[in-house]
């Protein structure tokens, strides 16, 4: 058997792993693996411009693929560089592997140059990572990585490896499974439990269903929509959830929360019966969690069990996954016919009571002379192509996004849920067209979050990658402002962003093209001209300086009680 370096080994474990890209930066304790990548034109490099674009670039490449995202970076600050990137995909249980270069092993504690301890300065936000000491276990290492990152509750792995052990040489096997007895993640619910979450279902007067990213991560949309539509029970989701159930559809409440419909929020605080499922019952969703859903039994199917009653306490709890469990509970339904029909008759008051909520209390805002930010967005939703990947930054574009951008289908969504990371989106949509470069990508960002990783624009022209970045620039840091003109006074502590650049220059200096918006009657010329630029776009949108994104609802209060316009 042919001996290979361990570089030329980690290739070949990529390639067993059907990786076609990978993102990241190179450095010396990773030059014989970038000196093996130009013999490998199976597998394009896509060299960002820092570490954190790299992982968040391999994460949206994730998430709109279904696939891991994969980044390579080297040791000391380009592994330390990776962290917040790392972060943001364990919030979101997000399946990338990182591999980051490490010094020698025998130099390894002694604060030798460009030597950092990734393994523990990542162990509490990765799933899993390792340290390779020996290039023996380099080809079981890899392949369990993988399998850790895309399996159970998906989450970032890091695979730390030693100058020397990538330069040492082996004979070259990819084992053919993983076997780790201390990893089995449950998939098939229990039948029994089931069986309760029907019946319970079945007897409920005000069934609502919450859906969070978990749907989206074990691609249970279809059997989601067919649940709810065949019961008629409404459904709301988590900032995460967005496209997991269409928000056309009449059943949908939108999205729940801070900064969630009035509907959804009233529904969930009414609801007899709540069925979360894939969701985590996270502060931003549940408000005072003493007056969460405070009528309800609550049922929680997740694949993982450390989440069930971790925040909220459930009645029902179902682990296993998303999409087997829903099956479940159509095949359980299938035979029930007539009590869906008596489901159908003693839910309609609270069917109409829903209606009424939705129409007396729509997301809503008012034009002016200046570019509202969320006629931005209609916009955008309304001449995008209708298979168009949407990332966003962090902040108030977020949120608009979320409202008035309406998701049909699910993984055409990237945004930072969890962790809440500025400088996300623009990474991310690299990502996601690296993944489809004949789809529309486009992020919304906020004048703050695009400043994070604006560098990424050359990452965009040198791979002639047509991201289009539709920036709402309101001259300040939006949310933060938005949050000390409601609790502080309007005392405007160090979110004026009284220097910024000008963004049509900015990207002409890259070799992409700008284009600045300042008046509404230009906004849908801007956006179709950007649409039809076959390259990179920043679009600059001036809007309305203290636009503020409402409902809100403040930090610590209930669900139901909600700032409205």
């Amino acid at each position: 058997m042919k001996r290979l370096s361990g570089a030329c080994a980690f290739i070949e474990a990529l390639r067993c792993e059907g990786v076609k890209h990978v993102f990241g930066f190179p450095g010396g304790a990773v030059l014989d693996i970038f000196d093996a990548i130009m013999d490998a034109p199976d597998i394009e490099f896509i060299l960002t411009r820092h570490e954190q674009g790299a992982v968040h670039a391999a994460d949206g490449y994730a998430r709109s693929s279904g696939k891991v995202g994969v980044c390579l970076v080297t040791s000391g600050p380009g592994a330390t560089n990776t962290v917040t990137g790392i972060a943001t995909a364990y919030m979101d249980s997000i399946p990338v592997v990182i591999f980051t270069g490490q010094v020698p092993t025998h130099l390894i504690g002694n604060d030798a140059f460009q030597e950092a301890d990734i393994v523990g300065i990542t162990r509490p936000c990765t799933k899993h990572n390792y340290l390779v000491k020996d290039i023996a276990d380099l080809a079981r290492v890899i392949k369990e990585a993988f399998y850790i990152a895309r399996t159970g509750r998906s989450g970032p792995v890091l695979v730390d490896l030693p100058k020397d052990i990538m330069k040492d040489t082996i004979a070259f096997k990819y084992p053919d499974k993983v076997e780790l007895d201390s990893y089995c993640p449950t998939y098939k619910g229990h039948l029994g439990q089931i069986k309760r979450i029907v019946d319970l279902i079945l007897k409920s007067n005000k069934p609502v269903i919450y859906a969070g990213g978990g749907v989206i991560h074990s691609n249970a949309s279809e059997e989601l929509v067919n649940f709810a539509r065949t019961m008629q029970v409404p459904v709301t989701t988590t900032l995460m959830g967005l496209g997991a159930f269409p928000s056309g559809d009449p059943l949908s409440l939108g999205m729940l929360g801070m900064h969630g419909t009035y509907a959804a929020n009233m529904a969930v605080t009414d609801t007899d019966c709540l069925i979360a499922i894939g969701a985590r019952f996270d502060d931003r969703v549940t408000g005072k969690i003493d007056e969460f859903a405070p009528k309800a039994k609550i049922i929680h199917i997740d694949i993982d069990p450390t989440s069930i009653s971790k925040n909220v306490k459930v009645d029902l709890p179902v682990v296993g996954d998303c999409k087997m469990v829903l099956q479940g509970m159509l095949s359980q339904i299938r035979e029930q016919k007539d009590e869906i029909r008596e489901l159908h008759d003693h839910i309609r008051p609270w069917l109409e009571c829903i209606d009424k909520w939705k129409k007396d209390q729509p997301l809503k805002y008012s034009q002016g002379s200046a570019i509202k930010p969320q006629y931005v967005i209609e916009m955008i939703d309304k001449l995008a192509p209708d298979d168009t990947i949407i990332s966003t930054e962090v902040g108030q574009n977020q949120m608009w996004t979320a409202q008035f951008y309406k998701f049909q289908e699910p993984r055409l969504f990237l945004t930072s849920g969890g962790l809440g990371t500025m400088g996300y989106g623009f990474p991310a949509a690299i990502g996601a067209q690296v993944a489809f470069p004949d789809r529309t990508v486009i992020d919304i960002a906020g004048d703050g979050s695009i400043q994070m990783n604006i560098q990424e624009l050359a990452t965009v022209v040198q791979y002639n990658l047509p991201v289009k970045v539709m920036i709402l620039n309101n001259g300040y840091l939006g949310m933060v402002r938005q949050w000390q003109a409601l609790f502080y006074k309007k005392r405007y502590s160090q979110t004026s962003l009284a220097v910024s650049p000008d963004y049509v220059k900015l990207a002409e200096a890259y070799g992409a093209r700008g284009l600045r918006v300042e008046n509404p009657g230009d906004v849908k010329d801007a956006i179709q001209q950007a649409l039809a630029i076959k390259g990179p776009v920043f679009v600059d949108f001036v809007v309305e300086p203290e636009e503020d994104v409402y409902p809100m609802v403040p930090a610590g209060a209930p669900i139901n009680n909600m700032l409205l316009v």
